[in-house]
């Protein structure tokens, strides 16, 4: 059977290669980043896929640079390659050692959002349909021809880190059905429609900065996109915080002033541009996330309405 190279650093593929491995694919060996120092302490972290890898006795290979690892998989009798949310552009070099090339599971309906952050980008633009892509991975970016999709329907209330769930679930059981029909030539990619790519850009830390003289449901929409990193952080009163969960207020209960705070049976209210939001979770900087009650009976002191 043809034995898979399997390319991937974050959770998001980790999902993925636990599909390949559940399904006896012959993982030959997983290439990820090396360990990265994070944390206060600055300790070394291992990706998730090198730990399931060690797990089932599957080579790890760590490169600083991947023309480090051309010998190793030129050692494979004919693989193919697997690329889930690996974080780093693959050479044509690296790609021509692979047959039929390397495959590639993208989280959007190709072309729609190519780029680092179409999760994102689905919940910042109120898609009500997403998609995972099976494709084949070419030089330019998320440009290969496309093997397949599936589909999903979003409620319009997901965060990002529930979509990554949804969409790395989905994306491993399409790879799965998949990869056997492309490795025995039994499915032909189609090319893409370059005229209708659209491209979405990497998140930065000051993406989660709150501009709340924003539409009411764009800041709800980016503070489900932001959950988790960067999130969505906003000072209140003289408190800075990160909102973690709020919802466009029915009415608007403020003075129309975008950032002006009101404080009404418990409940805590930012002016927007259009309306105000009701704040329901937050986390005031240093502390644990809590219920705006809690932070209310806490802080109600220092906000100034």
């Amino acid at each position: 059977m043809t034995k898979v190279v399997f390319f991937g650093t974050e959770d998001f593929s980790a999902i993925s290669l636990r599909a390949l491995i559940d399904a006896n694919f012959p993982v030959a060996a997983v290439v990820t980043k090396p360990d990265s120092k994070r944390g206060r302490g600055q300790q070394l972290v291992e990706p998730t896929v090198k730990i399931i890898a060690i797990e089932h006795n599957i080579p790890v290979w760590q490169p600083l640079k991947l023309s480090d690892i051309a010998t190793d998989i030129s050692s494979l009798d004919n693989p193919i390659g697997v690329l889930v949310s690996f974080g780093k552009i693959i050479p044509q070099s690296i790609i021509d050692l692979f047959t039929p090339g390397i495959i590639n599971v993208h989280p959007s309906m190709l072309p729609k959002y190519r780029g680092p952050s179409p999760i994102e980008s689905a919940i910042l633009n109120g898609d009500s349909e997403t998609a995972v892509t099976i494709m084949q991975l070419s030089a330019a970016m998320d440009a290969g021809p496309v093997y397949g999709y599936s589909p999903l329907q979003l409620s319009g209330t997901e965060t990002s880190a529930e979509l990554y769930e949804k969409l790395g679930s989905l994306g491993a059981e399409t790879l799965t059905k998949l990869l056997p029909l492309i490795i025995n030539g039994d499915v032909t990619p189609i090319e893409q429609d370059d005229e209708r790519a659209s491209y979405c850009k990497l998140i930065s830390k000051e993406d989660g900065v709150i501009d709340w003289k924003k539409p009411a449901t764009q800041i709800e929409r980016e503070v489900r996109a932001y959950a988790g990193w960067p999130g969505s952080r906003a000072t209140i009163g003289d408190i800075d915080c990160i909102i973690t969960s709020l919802m466009v207020a029915s009415c608007s209960q403020t003075d129309n002033t975008p950032g002006a705070i009101a404080i009404i049976d418990k409940r805590l209210y930012i002016g927007t541009a259009n309306g105000s939001v009701e704040i329901t979770d937050i986390k005031p900087v240093g502390k644990k996330e809590m219920p705006v009650k809690a932070f209310l009976a806490g802080y109600k002191d220092k906000l100034q309405a």
